[in-house]
């Protein structure tokens, strides 16, 4: 089938993987290239490159199964800390075109190989009048977004 992703493929079960979870709108799988161990990826059904395109339903479907599927990979792997993590977009580092989120255990010491996710967070500074001007920017399209979903 053109067009599908690697995972609309695994979805499908063309592509064997090592599901943990499923339900009528997400599938979880553990990750084949883990940055630890348990690291599973949490995909909707529904086929979207981000975010921002997946419908309500799919959207929220992905918010229930995320805690149960953090608390499962806790349990599993020994480790109550993990990082949760969805890139948006190629430019963000998304490598495969298909909505997903990154469930990742830090199962040692910070930087170790095999721990889990490690950034390099360097925080900038957000002056009053650029965050009341991004942030009425955001409340006006958010307010579009409500008007366009009732019409």
């Amino acid at each position: 089938m053109s067009g599908a992703t690697l995972f609309d493929r695994i979805i499908r079960g063309e592509i064997p993987s090592h599901r943990i979870y499923e339900d009528e709108h997400v599938v979880a799988f553990l990750d084949i290239a883990p940055v630890s161990r348990g690291h599973v990826l949490v995909v909707p059904r529904e086929s979207r490159a981000t975010l921002g395109e997946l419908s309500d339903d799919s959207a929220a479907a992905i918010g229930r199964a995320l805690p149960r599927i953090c608390r499962a990979v806790a349990r599993a792997v020994g480790s109550p800390h993990s990082n949760v993590l969805q890139n948006n977009g190629a430019p963000a580092g998304q490598s495969v075109p298909h909505v997903h989120f990154h469930v990742i255990p830090r199962v040692g010491p910070r930087g170790a190989r095999g721990s889990g996710l490690s950034t390099n967070w360097r925080p900038g500074s957000l002056g009053a009048g650029d965050a009341e001007q991004i942030a009425s920017a955001i409340r006006g399209a958010l307010a579009d977004d409500s008007r366009d979903a009732r019409a």
